[in-house]
């Protein structure tokens, strides 16, 4: 019964706290809107939703959470000097990154982590030859650009979801 009316739990709450935080639901109305939408949105869009890994590892994940949380300050710092600096000495790049890992969803992790971090836009996940096509701001060394994110990221993901 839970699972016909909550098919994803964890979705459904963060459905309804987004909706709490970014409508500042102070009224009684604007809650129970909230926990429609909580129920509603995860029932109409269950049958898009891909089968996700298990995380394996889920303490090696809140590690990653605070490392991806400090790349994230690190990164938008960086690349605020190098927007106010000279322009010119940018130097920016289309850079494949070849995948280790095959699984779609964790891939698509992966695009989303690069695109989420400052300077860096995740373009295409190619699961055919499985690489990752990312345009860098500044790139003045791609094979540094590709060991990072295989390194921090990549080979986080893998350990996490145990693939």
């Amino acid at each position: 019964m839970r699972r016909t009316i909550l098919p994803r739990p964890g979705l459904s709450l963060t459905v309804f706290l987004l909706w709490a935080v970014i409508t500042n639901a102070a009224s009684l109305g604007l809650l129970v809107l909230g926990v429609v939408l909580a129920i509603v949105i995860p029932l109409l869009t269950r049958h898009f939703w891909p089968n996700p890994p298990r995380l394996a590892r889920p303490w090696r994940a809140l590690r990653f959470l605070g490392l991806f949380a400090l790349d994230i300050i690190t990164a938008n710092w960086r690349v605020a000097r190098q927007i106010i600096g000279p322009l010119h000495r940018l130097s920016p790049a289309f850079v494949e990154v070849p995948l280790d890992l095959r699984d779609p969803f964790i891939a698509t992790l992966l695009a989303s982590i690069v695109s989420l971090t400052p300077g860096t836009v995740s373009i295409d996940v190619d699961r055919q030859r499985w690489v990752l096509l990312v345009h860098a701001l500044d790139a003045p060394d791609p094979e540094a650009l590709i060991r990072e994110i295989k390194e921090r990221y990549e080979l986080a993901l893998r350990e996490m979801f145990a693939c």
